[in-house]
């Protein structure tokens, strides 16, 4: 994560992860949630917020699950089914459950299939937000297999010389195994910059970078500035000169895997709140995972013993500088900005919840 996106350490309140992880359970349980939907929950949002991904972790999100909850928008005991179920390739209704919880079923499920056929592909819909991509791609390592997961995003981002906000932000999340180097574990929206971001950059006073979003018009915003109060996203790549229309293509990929192929429309079309994607691929149905392995190996060390361009110390890939941010958070605790510890403590004491916070 970018430095402009971190909260400054001299105001960083430090939380052990098992504490936050126990604060969420008891938040998740005194709006409704079972148990272990609550602890499902939270082993989805502090897997980001360990690993460095902020943007997906308790600080943006606990607000609105929390205002879901409350409003009645979110289920919080989905008793989510499969409408289509065809060996490799299943559909789930989430029964408006949050995606923390129902996805990891779904990513499992996928998993469960792919070892008898291969390759299996696990679709969901009438959901809400299903935290970070990585978490349940992360989820198919242990099996040896590659897991992949994409979910629809709020319908923010312009198309390539557009000004209307048509796509979703559309995230992808990716995972190969490993035998001895870290695992490959790409997460990122298809938009220019993760929307959560922008929360992070304005509870830090940050400032966007060119060509992350528009303005009103549609018009790229190519200066350091600001974030606007009237913006719209940007596709990957901000500019049809740079390769904007590659994350245009991208964005229109994940809403036909995700939204249109669990059958609830696309883009602002879309029907049921949210849908996911979920797919593993069981290394072993093709060829020696062993093998696999240690190409994988092999590629990730060539990669890390890559010559730096001038002014940069090192190459990495993803999945390294998470890897590196969940060994020191984990030994430090996590890094949340005030305000973040400030809306726990008054949550927690609106719903008699005893909370941990000093």
């Amino acid at each position: 994560m970018l430095d402009r996106f971190k909260v400054p350490e001299d105001i960083a309140v430090r939380i052990p992860p098992a504490m936050m992880h126990q604060a969420v359970v008891d938040i998740f349980v005194a709006l409704g949630m079972p148990e272990a939907n609550a602890s499902q929950g939270a082993d989805t949002l502090l897997y980001a917020d360990v690993r460095g991904i902020d943007s997906h972790g308790v600080s943006n999100m606990m607000r609105a699950y929390v205002a879901g909850l409350k409003g009645g928008s979110v289920n919080p005991d989905p008793q989510w089914k499969a409408t289509a179920d065809n060996k490799g390739a299943v559909n789930i209704d989430s029964d408006k459950g949050l995606g923390i919880v129902v996805g990891p079923h779904c990513m499992r499920l996928a998993i469960e299939r792919a070892r008898e056929y291969g390759v299996a592909i696990v679709t969901a819909h009438n959901g809400d937000h299903y935290g970070a991509a990585a978490y349940h791609a992360h989820l198919a390592l242990e099996a040896d297999m590659i897991g992949i997961s994409m979910t629809t995003g709020g319908v923010l981002v312009t198309p390539t010389q557009g000004a209307e906000p048509l796509l979703g932000l559309n995230p992808i999340g990716i995972a190969a195994p490993t035998a001895e180097t870290e695992p490959y574990l790409f997460d990122a929206s298809m938009s220019s910059v993760a929307a959560n971001k922008i929360g992070l950059l304005r509870r830090v006073g940050g400032q966007a970078l060119p060509g992350w979003v528009s303005g009103p018009d549609g018009a790229p915003i190519m200066e350091e500035t600001d974030v606007p109060d009237d913006f719209m996203m940007l596709p990957l790549g901000g500019t049809r000169e740079i390769g904007s229309h590659k994350g245009y293509g991208m964005m229109m990929f994940v809403e036909i895997l995700t939204s249109l192929l669990a059958g609830s429309g696309g883009g602002p079309l879309r029907r049921d709140g949210s849908a996911h994607c979920f797919m593993a691929i069981n290394v072993g149905a093709f060829g020696d995972a062993g093998n696999f392995k240690a190409d994988m190996d092999a590629y990730n060390q060539r990669l890390l013993d890559c010559k730096p361009a001038p002014g940069e110390t090192r190459v990495v890939y993803a999945g390294v500088p998470e890897q590196e941010a969940a060994t020191e958070r984990n030994q430090k605790g996590i890094p949340y900005h005030p305000d973040v510890i400030e809306w726990f403590r008054e949550t927690m004491d609106e719903l008699g919840v005893a909370q941990p916070f000093n």
